[in-house]
């Protein structure tokens, strides 16, 4: 038990590793990177996978997504021709995943209700995020608008500058 803790911790150490220490690369490829650790480590904790669990089931994920971005870019403009393709993959696929998940068939469909909750996570997000961009872009239009000499605003309640000190009659000090 000790020694499949230790495996356990040790391979989510390195798995984690990866994303809060990324080599520098170009930020499009750093931030796909960084969806695909943080979806592997998402299905992880909602499937409860095991670390051997994990071992055999991310192979056989892995070539089931590239067989859906395959169909994807099959049909790009044939939506329906797409979902149709995407119930065959579905389908073959149900065999490899149920070897992997000891056969348990909650576990087979959480894989599909999981990922696409992931999807929908991940497509809320950028959305939001797209609206905040949206919402602080004006702010910085009106910023750039503003004159390079508008922090010298006249102030008629400003007093002027005196020369030298004691020559005007506020500022002499009774001390």
């Amino acid at each position: 038990m000790l020694k499949m803790k230790k495996k356990y911790f040790l391979s989510l150490f390195l798995f984690f590793h990866g994303y809060f220490c990324p080599a520098q690369q170009p930020p499009a490829e750093n931030d796909a990177n960084r969806v695909e650790v943080v979806k592997m480590a998402y299905i992880t904790r909602e499937l409860n996978l095991t670390p051997e669990e994990a071992q055999n089931f991310w192979p056989v994920y892995n070539n089931y997504e590239n067989e859906i971005k395959q169909a994807r870019n099959q049909y790009p403009n044939d939506e329906v021709a797409f979902e149709k393709k995407v119930v065959e993959i579905k389908e073959r696929y149900q065999k490899n995943f149920k070897k992997v998940l000891g056969g348990n068939n909650q576990r087979l469909n959480k894989v599909y209700t999981t990922d696409k909750q992931f999807n929908n996570m991940l497509r809320n997000e950028q959305k939001s995020r797209q609206q905040s961009q949206k919402q602080t872009q004006p702010q910085q239009q009106l910023q750039n608008q503003v004159p390079k000499n508008s922090n010298k605003v006249n102030n008629p309640n400003k007093k002027p500058k005196q020369g030298k000190v004691g020559h005007n009659k506020q500022s002499r000090s009774p001390f």
